[in-house]
């Protein structure tokens, strides 16, 4: 059985700094692409990052390019998402995904998710 577990949200001031983790079970990390998405409450989900099974590819929203950093070790069987200058307009659950194709999994399709963990931004 396919369980992936965030941790490491939480309340930060705008300017802030965060690191989120995905911890995977139930599969071997190395043969899923995977990503990290975010709903704020009223929103419709969102793509924040997705990167595929070597670390080779991965992509970004512009809103959070060059603030935000996925990265992956499949020997930890762990995804991450360093994230910086954090925003009020960052504020929101975030999940993760693993899916087995990467444009797919990018989109938000044919995914295992996790449970959330949020993040919330002050001002």
């Amino acid at each position: 059985q396919v369980r992936l577990v965030e941790s490491g949200g939480g309340s930060v001031l705008a300017g802030g700094s965060l690191r989120l983790f995905c911890t995977a079970s139930g599969l071997r990390l190395g043969d899923y692409a995977m990503g990290w998405f975010r709903q704020a409450p009223g929103k419709e989900r969102e793509t924040v990052s997705c990167i595929n099974w070597s670390s080779r590819d991965s992509s970004y929203a512009d809103s959070v390019k060059g603030r935000f950093t996925i990265s992956r070790d499949n020997a930890k069987n762990t995804l991450y998402l360093q994230m910086t200058r954090l925003t009020p307009e960052d504020t929101a659950m975030y999940y993760c995904a693993a899916g087995r194709d990467y444009g797919l999994l990018c989109s938000g399709l044919f995914a295992n998710w996790g449970q959330g963990t949020q993040v919330t931004v002050s001002s």
